[in-house]
């Protein structure tokens, strides 16, 4: 008996510490994040060029997704159960902005194609304007993978169903085996299509960086590892998707394997890509990374007088 309390005790401890070092990597991230918005909006170059404009909605659905899905969890830990209806109502951000990540690197590639290989309409097809409308076509491709799996719940669900209350999770909501299939072909075929773009992408930039010479081969050089980078990016995105089908197939095995398997997924596979932003962004474009520096001075300078 006393052994069984250990044990009990000892996985209640583990549970904990996952959970808390969870919420300092989360914090963390948002903290980041909140600087680089804030340095976004610091320069009028930054909001009028259409690859920061893109990083920037790429920041804020990184920082909402992450955000609600942090709640969830939250949620999860506690054993919190809410009513079904709301517990859909808070899923269409993940099942929206899981995808619009991918769609915006995407996006982010493309640019990168018109920049260095249409330089002279570079201006005209990626003005703000564009830019703007390129949003609302992300925002609008994004959902449709969300409204394809809500329109099954709608269809296969009575209507006490949503008044039950049940934990929160995504995988528990959606009932039957076909619609978890159907949820997976559908992020399999969008992800298909995302990938032969930012493949074609590298091909046609490849080939500008062997004729190119001087500056214009470093800078398109430059461009060349962004494209890798995103390619990088979108793979783990890629895994992210297929993390809720490996969730609901540990969560039929054993409820504390799960949790300790969605706790690594949500490290590795929500995180991770996200930290790669600030480093491709941040980090490695040189005015981006001036701008910021002068807004962390800013920031400690205030501190220090404070």
């Amino acid at each position: 008996m006393a052994a069984n309390n250990s044990l009990a005790d000892d996985d209640l401890l583990n549970r904990h510490i996952r959970f808390f070092s969870l919420q300092f990597l989360v914090t963390i991230f948002l903290s980041v994040n909140l600087l680089l918005i804030v340095t976004f909006f610091q320069k009028e170059y930054f909001y009028t060029t259409a690859r920061y404009i893109l990083f920037a909605v790429m920041l804020l659905s990184d920082s909402l997704l992450l955000i609600v899905s942090n709640i969830l969890l939250i949620f999860t830990h506690f054993r919190i159960n809410i009513q079904v209806w709301l517990c859909i109502i808070i899923c269409v951000v993940p099942l929206l902005y899981l995808t619009v990540t991918p769609v915006t690197l995407t996006a982010m590639t493309l640019e990168r194609y018109v920049a260095i290989c249409m330089p002279l309409r570079h201006g005209e097809l990626c003005s703000t304007r564009n830019t703007m409308h390129g949003i609302l076509i992300i925002h609008g491709l994004s959902s449709v993978p969300c409204i394809a799996i809500l329109s099954t719940i709608f269809v296969s669900a009575s209507l006490s169903f949503y008044t039950k209350y049940w934990m929160c999770l995504v995988e528990l909501v959606l009932l039957q085996a076909w619609q978890h299939h159907l949820r997976s072909a559908v992020y399999q075929f969008q992800f298909l299509v995302l990938c032969i773009m930012i493949v074609f992408s590298y091909i046609k930039i490849m080939k500008v960086a062997r004729a190119a010479s001087g500056e214009d081969k470093k800078s398109t050089k430059k461009g060349l590892r962004t494209v890798l980078l995103h390619g990088f990016q979108l793979l783990l995105c890629f895994i992210q998707m297929w993390c809720p089908f490996i969730d609901a197939a540990v969560l039929q095995v054993n409820y504390g394997l799960y949790e300790i398997v969605r706790y690594l997924n949500f490290v590795f596979f929500y995180l991770a890509p996200r930290c790669l932003s600030p480093l491709i962004y941040g980090l490695r474009d040189e005015v981006f990374y001036h701008a910021l520096k002068n807004v962390a001075y800013l920031g400690l300078y205030k501190r220090n007088n404070m």
